[in-house]
C-alpha cells in the first residue's frame, strides 16, 4: 500500500490517496483530490523531487490544471518539506506499535488516523529548532 498525501500547512488539513503502487496515475489522483479537497482559485503546490512529480504523464495532467503552480524543493533538503512532519503524526496515530495482518486493516487504519488528525487540526507552524548549547 502506497499512501500519497497532501497537507495545507495554513489549516492543519490533509488529504491522501491509497494506491497499489507509487506511480504518476496516483500522484494525478492526489492532485484532483487536492483541487477538490482545498477549492481555491490559485494552488501552489510545493513538491519533492520524486520522479512521479516530473513525469510526462503528470506534465500533460497539469496543463489541464492552469490553476496549480508547483514549486520543487530543492535537491536533498527534505526537512524543508512541511508535510513530512505530518508523516511522523500520521505514522504515530495510524500505525505505532501495531500489527497489520491485511491490507484493508491497514488503509481503515490509516483513513481513521487522518480523520482523527482533520478533526484536531491546527495550523502548522513552522520553527527552527534552536540548541541551547
Amino acid at each position: 500500500v502506497w499512501i500519497h498525501g497532501a497537507f495545507n500547512p495554513a489549516t492543519g488539513e490533509a488529504t491522501f490517496v491509497l494506491s497499489g503502487k507509487r506511480d504518476s496515475a496516483s500522484h494525478i489522483q492526489l492532485l484532483e483530490k487536492v483541487i477538490h479537497t482545498f477549492p481555491a482559485d490559485r494552488l501552489l503546490i510545493i513538491e519533492d523531487n520524486l520522479s512521479t512529480h516530473h513525469s510526462r504523464d503528470t506534465a500533460v495532467a497539469l496543463a489541464a490544471w492552469p490553476e496549480i503552480q508547483i514549486l520543487f524543493l530543492p535537491k536533498y533538503a527534505c526537512w524543508l518539506n512541511l508535510i513530512e512532519p505530518w508523516w511522523k503524526t500520521l505514522r504515530s496515530l495510524a500505525l505505532k506499535g501495531r500489527r497489520f495482518e491485511d491490507a484493508d486493516t491497514l488503509r481503515s487504519s490509516i483513513y481513521q488516523g487522518t480523520v482523527y488528525w482533520n478533526d484536531h487540526r491546527h495550523p502548522y507552524v513552522w520553527r527552527k529548532s534552536y540548541n541551547s548549547n
